[in-house]
């Protein structure tokens, strides 16, 4: 048991007796024998280190801010890679200063991103490659002329960046980069899933890396929800795409004669930047570049163009796969949770997704095709269970 000693303070600042206990956001392990634990210590977050054999108290007490929410109703990622934290959460007790934040690094100054105002809320955070990616939906700065509208995102930064120069980002990302994720359905006017509720680690799809995502609908829409695919090959091609910039009221693709080279957003020591020590020694133009460029133009579409799955009439939050389902082990079954207690269990599709066949499941929005009139079922996603849970109104 860990108990808050701040109790008091959390009171007196003005919180609600049942938000100053502490509630643990963090536990992951940070090597083969310990992990990281993290409360919000009653609005005053804190981290610890446990022994994983005896559970006992590791070392002293750190401070938890920017690597856990001060509010238990806030997001957080957490994910120790090459023994640094990758951290995403609010770092400020009235929620103003979201951040992307790399810390507990052996010999190195913690990084963290430019302070900005999308108000993200962080769903994964996983390593693949020379990067860390972390996905999550935002408030859509390029379509602010349409009032609030929430968008998925993935972003991603190099493992070995260290900051920038001490005229330019230093101590800040100098690779930080995010992209719009695409779940829709098509059609003459395509139907958008753009609320991000869930994101597997990665799995073998089809023979390839990717990852699956639940999607919902805006909160102000008819409630629906969707799975959709998205290769991880894809996903690194869309950060090689065109910039974002506004001009008026909306945003336009920089002109590749604008970029400096090397290209902003890549890693030290590596392709474009192969000449490049650290990340600290890029020149400054690509460095400005980068801080006032995060945003690409363009989106990650969908494996096979449209989502696995969807479901209208009610939200689905919860995500998880079974990728060794069935007597061989040979096929992918989703277990979908909705707000409403309820579980879906669903089969995906064997038959890789480009393949021009209809879906067989619950009817997307806008698809007006019969379902299950497909004749390979291989091409088919079969909705198999429905279990009510509980009922979370009770």
């Amino acid at each position: 048991t860990w108990e808050t000693r701040d109790r008091e303070n959390c009171a007196m600042r003005g919180r609600r007796q049942d938000e100053c206990h502490n509630y643990i956001r963090v536990l992951v392990p940070r090597d083969a024998e310990t992990l990281l634990a993290c409360g919000t210590n009653a609005f005053s977050p804190l981290c610890r280190t446990y022994q994983v054999s005896s559970l006992a108290q590791q070392g002293e007490e750190v401070s938890g801010q920017a690597r856990c929410p001060f509010d238990a109703k806030q997001s957080i990622v957490a994910l120790f890679v090459d023994g640094s934290l990758y951290s995403a959460t609010v770092a400020d007790f009235q929620a103003s200063d979201a951040v992307i934040y790399r810390s507990l690094s052996p010999g190195q100054a913690p990084l963290r991103t430019l302070k900005y105002s999308s108000q993200p809320h962080f769903v994964q955070v996983l390593p693949y490659g020379p990067y860390v990616y972390f996905f999550f939906r935002e408030v859509a700065v390029e379509l602010s002329a349409l009032g609030k509208v929430l968008v998925a995102r993935v972003a991603r930064v190099c493992r070995n960046d260290r900051g920038g120069s001490p005229r330019v980002l230093e101590r800040r990302w100098t690779s930080f980069l995010k992209v719009r994720l695409q779940c829709s359905v098509p059609g003459d006017t395509e139907f958008y899933f753009d609320v991000l509720e869930a994101v597997t680690p990665p799995q073998t799809l089809h023979g390839r890396p990717a990852v699956l995502a639940l999607f919902g609908t805006q909160p102000n829409s008819i409630p629906g929800s969707a799975v959709c695919a998205f290769y991880l090959a894809d996903v690194e091609r869309s950060f090689e795409g065109p910039f974002a910039e506004p001009r008026g009221a909306t945003w336009t693709p920089v002109p590749e004669d604008r970029v400096p080279q090397p290209r902003p957003g890549c890693c030290a020591g590596m392709g474009p930047a192969a000449g490049v020590v650290t990340s600290g020694d890029f020149p400054d133009d690509t460095l400005v570049f980068a801080k006032e460029h995060p945003l690409l133009h363009g989106a990650v579409g969908p494996a096979g163009g449209r989502p696995l799955f969807t479901r209208t009439g009610t939200r689905l939050t919860q995500l998880a796969v079974d990728t060794g389902a069935g007597l061989h082990g040979n096929h992918t079954v989703l277990f979908l949770g909705a707000e409403d207690g309820r579980v879906l269990k669903v089969l995906a599709a064997a038959q890789h997704p480009e393949a021009p066949q209809p879906l067989r499941g619950t009817r997307a929005p806008g698809d007006t095709r019969e379902l299950g009139d497909s004749r390979d079922s291989s091409a088919k996603t079969l909705l198999l269970e429905e279990i009510s849970l509980y009922d979370p109104g009770r």
